[in-house]
């Protein structure tokens, strides 16, 4: 036995750290083969990202878009998970340090995903809102509810507009998707929650650095899904960077600023880096480790990486692969089968990205939908992207309650999940003090 109690093999181990949509992907291709898999990550859930904002803006609970991994992968031989968070990886002795201990490997997979990118301002790290994991979009939830609960209490008119106005950062999916949803909720819900509040005067600010929101689908895409947030009353700002924010005034590049008490900060990501895989040989921009063709990161031939931390450079991707669930599924199917042929000493199957398109919701019956042939827009648009959320759900039952509850929230206009679970307080410094904002 190991130090995590994992059984010795005569199977070859393969360790992969993190149960996103690669490592999962992975690990199913590797059911049922003469392999070890140990599987690691410091949740015992798979987070459907995607619908992460619906999360943070009551549309759904948590246990609608997470699954346990230990039931993903329930009954498949040869399978361990490990609650840990890798620390090291020990590559001369093909070694992993761990919280909960050390374990050997004879193939290693890093599937450790994506975190939030500040690019390094300390003060909007600090003060504003990520939405990357089931924890930030609940504090997410919170601060909103919050917020507006303690607009009632306040006279001063400033305080209030403050408290009831939102700063999105970053014109992506994210972004597009998180701006439509708070525009539904302050038009349909807070005027019935709020009837003693004017919530007229809440604005939702979507700021965008580049010339268009949504620059990685088609320009007509964009185009739409602007005009579909301007009519849900979204202030979409182009051309514009945020540089600073104190936890209520945000300043831009420009004399543009905006007063607002929650700042949502989807500007961009940057991969999971690992100890021991952090040397500069192999890391491109944004922390993402270079791969070839075959997923083995440069000079080993028994480490890979997959996903949104792997960056496999080609003639139409120079900058690697979208960080995006498909690219992630696909490279994880791939992956499964070469380890498979590596270990039986056939040849390998180079990487071929087979692109299915990409897809953004703006709110009730608006999306924009590019896929390889054709480009749409609408409700039809609004109808494909719910079936495609609902078919990579993991889970039976996952898929029905969420099915149920936009169902409801259609018919109804409502989203029910709105509840403040654990009161959400942000600890920063102010001049070398501790100092708590709400």
């Amino acid at each position: 036995m190991s130090s995590m109690n994992i059984p010795q093999s005569s199977f070859p181990r393969v360790i992969i750290i993190g149960g996103g949509f690669g490592g999962i992907a992975l690990a199913k291709k590797l059911a049922k083969k003469d392999v070890q898999v140990v599987l690691l990550d410091k949740h015992n859930y798979h987070n459907f990202q995607p619908l992460l904002y619906q999360v943070s803006t009551g549309g759904l609970e948590p246990d609608s878009i997470a699954y346990p991994i230990r039931k993903v992968l329930q009954g498949y031989p040869n399978f361990y998970f490990r609650l840990a968070e890798v620390l090291e990886v020990d590559t001369s002795m093909r070694r992993l340090q761990t919280n909960i201990g050390e374990i050997q490997y004879d193939y290693l997979v890093v599937a450790t995903g994506s975190r939030t990118n500040f690019f390094g301002n300390k003060n909007i790290a600090e003060k504003g809102m990520a939405m990357k994991t089931i924890p930030q979009s609940l504090n997410l939830r919170s601060l909103i509810l919050e917020n507006f609960e303690q607009a009632l209490l306040t006279d001063d008119l400033h305080e209030r507009d403050a408290l009831m106005n939102f700063v999105i950062v970053g014109g992506g999916p994210t972004g597009v998707e998180l701006a439509g949803a708070l525009a539904e909720i302050k038009k349909g819900i807070l005027p019935k929650d709020y009837p003693d509040l004017d919530t007229r005067r809440a604005q939702i600010n979507l700021v965008q650095g580049g010339s268009r929101i949504l620059p990685a689908m088609s320009a007509v895409a964009s185009t739409k899904a602007e005009r579909f947030l301007e009519r849900l009353g979204v202030n979409v700002w182009k051309g514009i960077r945020v540089t600073d924010y104190d936890g209520k005034l945000v300043s831009t590049n420009t004399d543009t600023s905006f007063e607002a008490c929650t700042l949502v900060w989807a500007a961009g990501v940057q991969a999971v880096c690992l100890d021991g895989l952090d040397s500069k040989d192999f890391l491109c921009r944004g922390n993402r480790l270079r791969v070839n063709e075959f997923h083995q990161v440069d000079g080993f031939e028994e480490i890979f990486a997959i996903g949104d931390v792997a960056q496999m450079e080609s003639e139409p991707y120079p900058h690697g692969h979208p960080m995006m669930a498909q690219p992630a599924i696909q490279q994880g199917q791939n992956l499964g089968e070469n380890l498979v042929r590596m270990i039986e000493g056939k040849d390998l199957k180079p990487f071929i990205y087979r692109d299915k398109g990409s897809m953004a919701t703006v709110g009730r019956n608006k999306a924009v939908v590019d896929l390889p042939r054709f480009k749409f827009q609408g409700v039809f648009a609004w109808f494909v992207w719910m079936f495609v959320h609902l078919y990579f759900l993991i889970g039976f039952r996952n898929r029905v309650v969420v099915f149920i509850n936009w169902v409801y929230n259609y018919i109804r206009f409502d989203r029910e999940a709105r509840l403040i679970i654990r009161p959400f307080k942000k600890q920063y410094q102010v001049n070398g003090k501790d100092k708590v904002t709400i």
